[in-house]
């Protein structure tokens, strides 16, 4: 015998579904908004001369972290308002304009177009396999939390070890832990929007985002080393 809990139940279940799918659907599209001022600003960025990063790698990232930094707290106070969508295309377009260095490598290689295409293709394929498996399976992600904190806290550290270090070999292995690392991110981040952890779009668009951009800047130094044809 069906009681008026099981309905308000039913009603609550329904609710929740219905923001969820909003939630999601809110995302993906500021998701796709965010590519305009990233492709502004990488066009921006590969006409500009980035020898003080050359000559200063380690004050370039420094410098690079701190206005990151900036933006993101921006982001996060200023979820619930316009100026959160704002502050967020703002830092897509900074993301664009970070991209210059890479890009003008790639594009100075012989295949460097096609590079840059197998790039984009390949990082476009693993966003809708992990982004398929976490909405259609809806199972709970959430237990890789911890791993991939720590995961990234060690890739940041050597990281910056390596700025001083050089070292070819140990750059190729970051880069594939990345790709690794930001893949397990994007499947953590879309189930959490999809089960609920996530209710505020411009924070889940943010952190899909971050795991899309760098799994593409990865995918392309790994690409850029294997297959680079340089003249």
């Amino acid at each position: 015998m069906q009681t008026p809990f099981d309905n308000v139940a039913r009603m609550d279940g329904v609710i929740a579904v219905e923001q969820t799918n909003k939630v999601l659907r809110n995302t993906y599209m500021m998701l796709g908004l965010t590519m305009i001022p990233t492709v502004i600003g990488a066009y921006f960025g590969m006409s500009l001369n980035f020898a003080f990063a050359a000559q200063h790698p380690f004050m370039f990232a420094i410098g690079m972290m701190a206005v990151m930094m900036g933006l993101f707290f921006g982001i996060n106070a200023s979820r619930d308002s316009g100026l959160g969508v704002v502050l967020l295309l703002l830092l897509t377009g900074f993301m664009g304009v970070m991209l210059g260095p890479i890009l003008q490598v790639a594009l100075h290689l012989r295949n460097g177009a096609e590079i840059v295409g197998l790039a984009a293709g390949g990082t476009g394929a693993i966003f809708l396999t992990l982004a398929g498996i976490a909405t259609t399976t809806k199972k709970d992600f959430s237990f890789l939390g911890k791993f991939l904190m720590v995961g990234i806290v060690l890739l940041i550290l050597a990281s910056l070890a390596n700025i001083f270090f050089q070292i070819p070999a140990l750059a190729l292995t970051l880069s594939a832990v990345a790709v690794l690392l930001f893949s397990g991110f994007l499947l953590y981040d879309v189930s959490r929007v999809v089960n609920g952890g996530e209710t505020n779009y411009v924070m889940a668009t943010l952190a899909i985002y971050l795991d899309i951009y760098n799994i593409f800047v990865n995918l392309l130094n790994l690409l850029m080393a294997f297959m680079g044809e340089r003249d």
